[in-house]
């Protein structure tokens, strides 16, 4: 098992360099460069100026120079003004020259600056992304539960009418995107022109204080889809499993169907089910950014497209290193998890 989590962390190691270097490639192209000269020193410098500012800035050094220093294992590049004053990646308002570290990446924790909310990185991403998972907690809340006991009234009786509604619904919320399903939401429970205004908080009152009436479309919206995956997956694997020969033979011994459900066949239908659940959280951070820009819910998702939108470089790299963080240690998560699950596995 030991062997199996070095391998593991071995391989997340190198998906996360190799992903947050095309991330950094592709933010640090040169229109993207010039259009962040522009945004900082005037948009109508002329291409020598924009050229000096870069150089200044240390943006005019090799790609894999300061891909290291943005990782922090390359030294951080510095400069002397005619001032002689210091600037540089690691220089900070008030610092001596002892004072200024060699190293200042995200291995040391600094994760730059901010060209749009005039902050440190590390700190809006740490507010946001907490605002994220309070969202994300009260989706799981409402969808894991749901989805699975439509899954498995669906699945212990194949091809029954209750299967079919179930399973016909749950293809009808899968097949309907957030960005529809929002709209509806909003349109029909808190829009004043339809007359159903049972929802009249914003979501951007729920960054402060979370009620019921500002906090329950967003959730809605996200979970909606979610519960008809989980929920055919959940349908699929519990029919599979009361196919079962131990099933059967449960049945012949005349085992109540319910306790065949509960005791024989929910334990191991589960197995599948767990591990479409724990991949459902790298999912949730691409459906909060629709849903948290719809409701103006300024979460990660949110702050993802401000930097976008607005060529942050800094923080969208930082968004970037979470969305890899979250899907590399959720899918170590399910592995492991899987192997606990199945024996099978557990003993191979």
């Amino acid at each position: 098992m030991l062997k199996f989590i070095l391998r593991r962390l071995g391989t997340m190691i190198l998906t996360a360099l190799c992903l947050t270097f095309i991330v950094f490639f592709l933010t640090n192209l040169p229109p993207n460069l010039e259009k962040l000269a522009k945004s900082e020193a005037g948009s109508r410098i002329s291409d020598a100026e924009v050229q000096s500012w870069l150089a200044k800035n240390g943006y005019a050094q090799p790609l894999l120079v300061r891909y290291g220093e943005w990782l922090g294992v390359v030294p951080g590049w510095t400069d002397e003004t005619t001032s002689g004053q210091m600037t540089g990646r690691c220089v900070k308002r008030g610092m001596t020259a002892e004072d200024v570290p060699t190293f200042c990446g995200i291995l040391q924790g600094e994760w730059g600056f901010s060209t749009v909310f005039k902050d440190e990185v590390d700190t809006i991403i740490s507010r946001r992304l907490g605002l994220t998972g309070i969202l994300m907690g009260f989706v799981m809340l409402v969808m894991v539960p749901s989805a699975l006991v439509i899954g498995v009234l669906a699945g212990m009786r194949e091809g029954s009418r209750l299967d079919r509604t179930l399973s016909t619904a749950s293809i009808a919320t899968t097949a309907t995107p957030e960005y529809v399903s929002g709209v509806i939401f909003i349109a029909v429970f808190a829009s004043s022109a339809v007359g159903l205004k049972w929802f009249s908080g914003t979501a951007t009152s729920a960054m402060d204080n979370i009620t019921f009436n500002n906090f329950t479309l967003p959730v809605l919206t996200i979970a909606l889809y979610g519960i008809g995956y989980i929920a055919r997956m959940t349908r699929a694997s519990m029919a599979e499993v009361m196919t079962a020969q131990y099933i059967r033979t449960a049945r012949l011994k005349g085992v109540s169907f319910p306790n065949i459900v509960l005791k024989h066949a929910l334990r191991n239908a589960l197995i599948a089910p767990f591990t479409v659940i724990m991949l459902q959280f790298p999912w949730l951070l691409n459906g909060v950014v629709i849903v948290e820009t719809l409701f103006n819910y300024k979460g990660f998702g949110w702050t993802l497209v401000e930097a976008a939108g607005n060529n942050d470089i800094e923080l969208l790299l930082a968004c970037s290193v979470v969305a890899v963080f979250v899907v590399l240690v959720t899918q170590l998560i399910s592995d492991i998890g899987y192997v606990f699950l199945n024996p099978r596995i557990r003993i191979s």
